[in-house]
Parts: C-alpha cells; structure tokens; sequence
C-alpha cells in the first residue's frame, strides 16, 4: 500500500458541539461539514485531559497522563519518542505550523524537520510575531487578544483578517505544500490557537454572529451540584464567578462561534489546496478539550462534564474512512496516534492500550471504555465512560458523579447514589479503578479504591476554598505583568507603579502545594 500524505488539523478549546453538520443550527462550518460528508464522524471523543499542555502531551507521545506524570499545564517527559518521530522514521516529511504548547522547551522539534513557530502566551519572538513585524504591524502587543482581566471579555482583533493568527496558519500550510519534497509522502500538522480566549476576531468575521441569535448558557437546575473544587478555582481567576450578565455570555458564545468559522474559513483554504492528492491523505481534525462557555456557570475547561472533556474528531480517507458515517463508540486523542502509524505502514503502531486505530474502532461492535485525567493527588479528576454511561470522580471533593448519556445527554441529573444505577457505577468505577492499579499508579488508588488524603492535604483544601470565600481577589490571574510596567511607563504622567499581584493565581496554587 503506498503510504497516504497525513494532514491534522487541530483547534485549541473547541466543543464537541460546534459543527454545523453535526447538529448546531447556528454556526456556519462549510469546509468542517464537507470532512462530515466525505468522512467518519467519531461523536463520542474524549480529551486524554481537559487542559492544554497535557491534551497535547497525550498526543503527541501516544500515552496517558497518568503514564507520563504530565496531568496539567506542566513540563512533559523529554525522553518519551513522539509519533512525529516515528513518522519521518518511516520516510515522511514532518512539517508543523502554529500552537504547539510544548514545555518546557516550545520550541523543541519533537520529530519535526521544520517547524513554523508561535504560541499564545505573550508577544516573545516567534515566527508569528516576526512577519507581523515585517507587514508593519509590530506595534500590537496583544496580538492574539487581551487576557488577564479581559480573558473572557468578547473583543475585536487588533489585526486585519489577512494577518490574524489562523489566516497565517493557513498561509504557512500552504507554503509547506508548496515547497515540500513531492519524491516522499508529508505529514502536516496545522495547529490553530483559537477558539482559546480571548475570543476575539478580525472584522468582517466580527460580526458574523451576534448575541440575539446565540441561546442562554445552560444552567440546568441545581447546577451546582455538578462543578468540582477545580470548576470554582477556574471561575475566578478567569474572573467569571461574581454573577451572570446572560447578554454578555451570549456575546461571549458569539465571538467564540466567530473563531470557529474563521478557521473552519481558512480549513477550506488547506483543502483546497490539497488538490488532487485529497484522496492519497488522511485527514484528521479535532481539538485538544472544549469549553463551558458559562454552562453549568462556569468557564474554561479542566473538568469531565462533556462541554470541555468532550471534542470533536473527524476522519477522512477514502476506501478507509465510510463517507458520511457517524460513529457513536467512544474514542480519544489517543486514537490518533495507532491511526496515523498505521496508516503510514507501521508494523506495531499501537503504543498503549488506550489507543487504538481508528479504523478498527470505526467497525467494532465489541464494548469500548475511555479515560481521562486531570491533576491527580489531593486535587485529580478522572474519567471513564462507555459511550453511553459516564463515571467521573475529584479527590478535593471526594464525590463520584454518574450518568445515562442517552436519557440525559445534558447531563443534568448525578446517578451515583441512585439505588437503581448501583451496578452501573460499580462496573465503570472498578474499570477505571483496576486500569491505574494494574499499571502501579498508587497516586490515584490504594488498596482497590480512590486514595484518601491526610489531614494536611485535607487543610490546604478548606483553606484554599475559604480564601475564595471571603477574599473576592484570592486566586485571580494576571498574564501580562512581565511587560506591564514597560506598558505603563510609556503613560507619561499617568504611569504608576504596577503593584505586586495580590492573592492571585500563582499564589493559589503555592497554597495548594506547601
């Protein structure tokens, strides 16, 4: 079998739910519904962890968190081989463009032979930044959007539509495309920021939703009950935990659906440019976890409930891949590793258990469990489902929640403690727990059940939720302050010291961790 070109597109932050062949009636995604048509839809995929640097982490070497030590936006294991590397090991041209989220060091190849380089933290030299430079737009020093205490505020683009970052993801794509090496098969990995807040986008695409259109965020009754320890942590140094403004949020939605369709806009452009090798690639999209977007009252990720552990994930390669299927067993990003080594003629593709070739997924009948994880001691969340029943559990709130994905695909009710459901929460409870047991992980289980915690850890928790409590500035996050001063300064006789972050994030998680 010749070996097929390789192309993964992948958006940070998107929901499972915002694809318009998918079943949203509002957001416009031609080039995303046209991979739905000619492809596999997996509808049930799972992030191996709601939150960037692990996701990717997961993904990029093929193995579970709890296997790497990588459970959070944390360093990842430099010795682990990466699928890029076993991909040019067999001959590919590995080319990656945009977001990448590698730590520590981002700007490690991982396998790659070029890279076109940028991330979203801050303006640090980068690929990115440099052509922005040079197109005479380097007096922008948000150039992806406004955070801190403007993370989650909807606003414009500072830059034109031609020079936002995902038009330049796409552009880079296309150059890659162009020049690459026609006498040996690519891999190319187009990697955008958005929809990763800020949500902000570049006029016309600005205006493409609006907040009238966009519906109320879902607040199921009794809400509460279903955040964990890290869902109110989130909140406020997101700065989102002081009441509901239901117009912004609808605002908020708007600006996010405005980011998806500019990629999927740009998507388009990279599948045109494919040409007539369309059909020799594999086409792979997902996204590294989804987002809240005020459901549940809450935002951001790092949490079970489906709006941000949940992605989409779509296939296309024909004679491969049934065009317009729909695949209801559940799947993870750690299924794109077996895919694409397989594809590529690996004779062992298969790297861990969890992950299988999404090909063989696609046909099996045979009952199928996957995981995720989330920080792991005192604070871990975790993940198992079926497709249809879904066992979570947080350590900081020592609670397990349970639910019917077919009767309550909202997941408005907790079954844990519901007579009824005992043996369904027994079954997926022991799974989860017989899986890290057998692979020695005592972090999260001992003597066959979760892990309980001292006294000590125990006191970091109440005091951390009591701190947030009583103290309306504990835990909020600042991102901008390494060029703060330098910014304010340039105000003349207005600039003012810049005063030291009080109670803020950083200092939230020193007290989770002393």
């Amino acid at each position: 079998m010749t070996q097929p070109n390789i192309l993964l597109l992948f958006t940070d932050q998107q929901r499972f739910d915002t694809i318009a062949a998918l079943g949203n009636p509002i957001i416009k995604t031609p080039a995303l519904d046209r991979l739905v048509r000619e492809g596999t839809s997996f509808q049930r995929c799972y992030t191996p962890s709601p939150v960037c640097v692990s996701a990717r982490c997961a993904t990029l070497t093929g193995l579970p968190p709890h296997k790497t030590g990588c459970v959070d936006n944390m360093p990842m294991p430099q010795d682990q081989p990466s699928f890029m590397e076993r991909l040019q090991a067999l001959g590919y041209q590995t080319h990656g463009v945009g977001k990448m989220h590698f730590s520590p060091d981002s700007r490690k190849l991982w396998g790659y032979e070029s890279r076109d380089y940028s991330e979203e933290i801050s303006n640090e030299q980068d690929d990115f930044v440099d052509y922005l430079r040079a197109q005479g737009y380097g007096h922008v020093e948000d150039v992806h959007g406004v955070r801190s205490e403007y993370y989650y505020i909807p606003q414009p683009s500072q830059l034109p539509a031609h020079l936002h970052h995902s038009h330049w993801v796409a552009d880079r794509s296309l150059a890659f495309l162009e020049r690459r090496d026609r006498n040996r098969p690519f891999f190319l990995w187009s990697s955008f920021i958005k929809p990763h807040p800020p949500f902000e986008n570049s006029t016309p695409w600005n205006k493409l939703y609006r907040a009238a259109e966009m519906p109320r965020p879902f607040r199921p009754q009794n809400y509460e009950e279903a955040l964990t320890f890290w869902n109110h942590v989130q909140n406020r140094y997101k700065y989102r935990d002081s009441g509901f403004d239901d117009q912004l949020l609808r605002t908020m939605r708007a600006a996010y659906y405005g980011c998806i369709s500019f990629i999927d806009y740009n998507i388009g452009r990279i599948l045109a440019a494919l040409g007539d090798e369309i059909d020799n690639t594999l086409i792979l999209f997902s996204a590294d976890h989804g987002e809240f977007l005020g459901d549940y009252g809450s935002f951001g990720k790092r949490a079970m409930l489906d709006v941000a552990a949940r992605v989409p994930l779509l296939a296309r390669w024909p004679g491969h891949f049934a065009a317009d299927t729909r695949c209801e067993t559940p799947t993870s990003l750690l299924d794109l590793w077996p895919t694409m080594l397989a594809a590529a003629g690996d004779p062992s593709p298969q790297v861990d258990p969890a992950g299988d070739d999404l090909r063989r997924v696609a046909t099996q009948t045979a009952p199928r469990y996957v995981y995720s994880q989330f920080s792991q001691r005192q604070t871990g969340v975790y993940l198992i489902t079926d497709g249809r029943w879904k066992y979570s559990y947080s350590a900081a709130d020592e609670r397990a929640w349970l639910y019917d994905l077919h009767r309550d695909p909202h997941e408005s009710h907790n079954l844990a403690n519901n007579p009824l459901c005992q043996s369904e929460r027994k079954r997926l409870e022991e799974a989860l727990l017989e899986r890290f047991a057998a692979d020695g992980y005592t972090t999260a289980v001992e003597d066959g059940y979760w892990r309980r915690y001292g006294d000590v850890d125990r006191a970091k928790l109440d005091a951390v939720r009591q701190r947030l409590a009583s103290d309306a500035d504990y835990g909020l996050l600042f991102q901008d302050r390494a060029r703060l001063q330098s910014e304010i300064d340039a105000l003349g006789a207005y600039a003012r010291p810049v005063t030291p972050q009080r109670g803020g994030g950083a200092q939230l998680f020193r007290d989770l961790a002393r």
